[in-house]
C-alpha cells in the first residue's frame, strides 16, 4: 500500500477507536468488542511499521476482521432493542456503511488484484452476508409498525432491494457451475457445492431473500421487472446482481424459494429445515401473478 493508502486507513482506524471507545463507555464488555480493540491496537502498530515489509492484502484482511467484531456488537445491541423507532434508521444505515468500507478500501488502495484476491471468499461472504442479515432484520421488525410503514414506503422498499442485494451477492461468490463436471465420491455434497451451498447460512439467505421479496409484494406493490445489472462472472439469471432501482420481487422470491424447497425436501432431508412458511409464500405469489 502506497502512502496516501496507509494513511487513508489510519484515519479509519482512529474512527472505528472512537467507535470503540463509545461503545465501551456505555457498558459494552462484550468479547467481540475485545477481539476488535486488539486487532485495531495490532493495526495501528502495523501502519507504523515501514510500508515496505507490511503484506497489504493481511492489513486489509485485519481491518476487514475487526469491522467485522466491532459492528457485531452493534447489531446484536440493536435487534436487543427491537430497532428503536427513533435511532435504528440512522444507526442501521451507518453499519451499512462501515460493512462496505473494507471494499471501497481495496478498491482505493494500490493493490493490483480484485477483491476475493485480498479479502478472500470468505470475509467477502460474511461482509454480504452481515449487510443483508442486518438489513432483514430491521424490515423484519418495522414492517409491524403500520404508521411508521405508511410514512417511509420509499425507504421500507430500498431496505429491501439493497438487504436482496447483499444475500444475492453472498450466493454468488462460490457459485460454481464447473464443479457439475467435477468427480466427487459424495454426490450429494458435490450438487450442493455446485449450486454454491457450502453452509447453513447460505440456504438461510435463500430463505430471507424469499421473506424480503414477500413483503416488498405484500406492503410495496409489485416492482415491474427491469433492466438488471448482469454480472459478467456468472451468466445465470438467478445470480446476478439485482442492486438496480427496478427489482421484480415476485419473480426473484418465487426462484430463491423453490430452489430452497426443493434443496430441503431433498439434499438437507432430515436436517430439521422447515419449509413451511415458504410454501406459503410461493402460494401468495402464484396467486399475486394470477
Amino acid at each position: 500500500m502506497a502512502g496516501a493508502e496507509v494513511v487513508a486507513l489510519r484515519q479509519r482506524l482512529a474512527g472505528l477507536g472512537r467507535r470503540l471507545e463509545r461503545l465501551r463507555g456505555a457498558g459494552g464488555d462484550d468479547a467481540f468488542l475485545v477481539k476488535g480493540a486488539i486487532s485495531l491496537e495490532k493495526l495501528k502498530d502495523l501502519c507504523k511499521e515501514d510500508k515496505e515489509t507490511v503484506n497489504p492484502s493481511n492489513l486489509l484482511q485485519l481491518y476487514t476482521q475487526t469491522v467485522l467484531d466491532i459492528t457485531y456488537f452493534e447489531e446484536n445491541q440493536l435487534a436487543d432493542e427491537d430497532f428503536p423507532e427513533d435511532s435504528s434508521s440512522q444507526r442501521v444505515k451507518e453499519l451499512i456503511s462501515i460493512l462496505s468500507d473494507p471494499e471501497v478500501l481495496v478498491k482505493e488502495s494500490n493493490v493490483h488484484q480484485d477483491l476475493i484476491g485480498v479479502l478472500g471468499t470468505e470475509l467477502l461472504e460474511c461482509l454480504s452476508w452481515r449487510r443483508g442479515a442486518l438489513l432483514y432484520m430491521y424490515c423484519h421488525t418495522v414492517k409491524e409498525r403500520g404508521c411508521w410503514l405508511t410514512e417511509n414506503t420509499d425507504l421500507f422498499k430500498k431496505c429491501l432491494n439493497d438487504g436482496i442485494h447483499y444475500l444475492l451477492k453472498m450466493l454468488r461468490f462460490r457459485y460454481s457451475p464447473w464443479l457439475n463436471d467435477v468427480s466427487f465420491q459424495d454426490t450429494d455434497t458435490a450438487r450442493l457445492l455446485s449450486e454454491g451451498i457450502f453452509s447453513d447460512t447460505h440456504v438461510l439467505a435463500m430463505m430471507y431473500i424469499g421473506e424480503m421479496c414477500y413483503w416488498g409484494l405484500k406492503h410495496s406493490g409489485e416492482e415491474k421487472p427491469g433492466t438488471h445489472e448482469i454480472n459478467s462472472e456468472s451468466n445465470t439469471e438467478l445470480y446476478c446482481s439485482l442492486h438496480s432501482a427496478v427489482l421484480d420481487f415476485r419473480d426473484v422470491g418465487e426462484k430463491m424459494l423453490m430452489k430452497y424447497v426443493a434443496l430441503c425436501e431433498g439434499l438437507l432431508k432430515g436436517q430439521d429445515w422447515n419449509t413451511a412458511n415458504a410454501k406459503l409464500i410461493l402460494d401468495y405469489f402464484k396467486k399475486f401473478q394470477s
